[in-house]
């Protein structure tokens, strides 16, 4: 007597909508914690500032609205245009030159047979240091009565007390600061250039700057406007260097926006008139990132 086996159950495939509904939920179970930190951090304190400029608020954040009178006050107020000014003078004096002696040294750094990655170290070794310590070691080499720098050039300038040379002097230590940055992304942008391009372009008798100039410059173009594009953002914010070298002296020479924004609102308890100026600079960040990534775009599809 044969016995018939039967066949093995199946087991039901779920349907395209169930598979949809559990990789949505997936989705949402891994976005939803950074959701809600963005929403928290950042969109919250942004609407929140949004609102204070729109009232003549203290620093405790209460007050009556007030119509756009912080924004009239702000745009006739003669030290916000100074300290527009000094913000984008410290940008020029900082944004392209970084980025062209990031470069150079890139450039440089790569060329070495020997000691490469000590080289690279050391230039890099200033940019994990904090703002403190970096503060504390240029006021102590451009002291004006026992720095090292006057001490063996003979100059008795006072550099961050001086109304001409304080900017200058800062701009200088934030570039010693951080274009070891610049200089790590473009040796890994100028690495990622394969040498079969000089090779064949060498073979055809470029050499030199015509190598730069038709192979390196639009192979590394990519990274330059990123580093560009981080600059102008670091430097619209700069706060920490002119705060511990100068204070904004002397006579609001190196008066930048965002310690403008902390005067009036932690020492003078403007907290309105203070969101204004921060909202004023989000606003210009937000057109200058804008229109250099237009830019950038715009040269890629070229």
């Amino acid at each position: 007597m044969t016995t018939r086996l039967s066949p093995p159950a199946r087991t039901p495939t779920p349907s395209r909508a169930a598979q949809r509904r559990s990789h949505l939920l997936t989705v949402t179970l891994l976005v939803l914690p950074f959701a809600l930190l963005y929403a928290l951090f950042l969109l919250y304190p942004t609407f929140r500032v949004l609102q204070l400029s729109f009232t003549d608020a203290d620093l405790s954040g209460t007050g009556k609205y007030i119509g756009a009178q912080n924004y009239a006050r702000l745009f006739s107020e003669p030290t916000f245009w100074t300290a527009l000014w000094n913000t984008v003078l410290f940008i020029v004096l900082t944004a392209v030159p970084n980025t062209l002696l990031g470069l150079g040294l890139a450039l440089l750094v790569l060329r070495l047979n020997r000691l490469k990655n000590l080289v690279l170290a050391a230039f890099f070794l200033p940019y994990v240091l904090p703002v403190s310590v970096v503060t504390n070691v240029w006021n102590w080499v451009l002291d004006s009565n026992f720095g090292l720098f006057n001490f063996v050039t003979g100059s008795t300038v006072t550099w961050f007390q001086d109304p001409i040379w304080a900017l200058p002097a800062v701009a200088f230590v934030t570039i010693w600061w951080t274009v070891g940055f610049n200089i790590l992304l473009f040796i890994a942008g100028l690495s990622n250039i394969s040498p079969e391009i000089y090779e064949a372009a060498a073979l055809d008798g470029a050499g030199g700057w015509r190598l730069f100039r038709s192979i390196t410059w639009p192979n590394l173009w990519p990274v330059t406007s990123l580093i560009l594009l981080l600059q102008l953002i670091a430097q619209f914010k700069i706060f920490d260097q002119i705060y511990l070298l100068t204070q904004g002296g002397p006579f609001d020479k190196t008066l930048v926006l965002l310690l403008y924004s902390y005067r009036e609102g932690f020492q003078q308890q403007h907290g309105g008139y203070a969101s204004a100026i921060g909202v004023v600079l989000m606003l210009a960040i937000g057109l200058v990132s804008a229109a250099q990534l237009a830019l950038s775009s715009r040269r890629a599809a070229a």
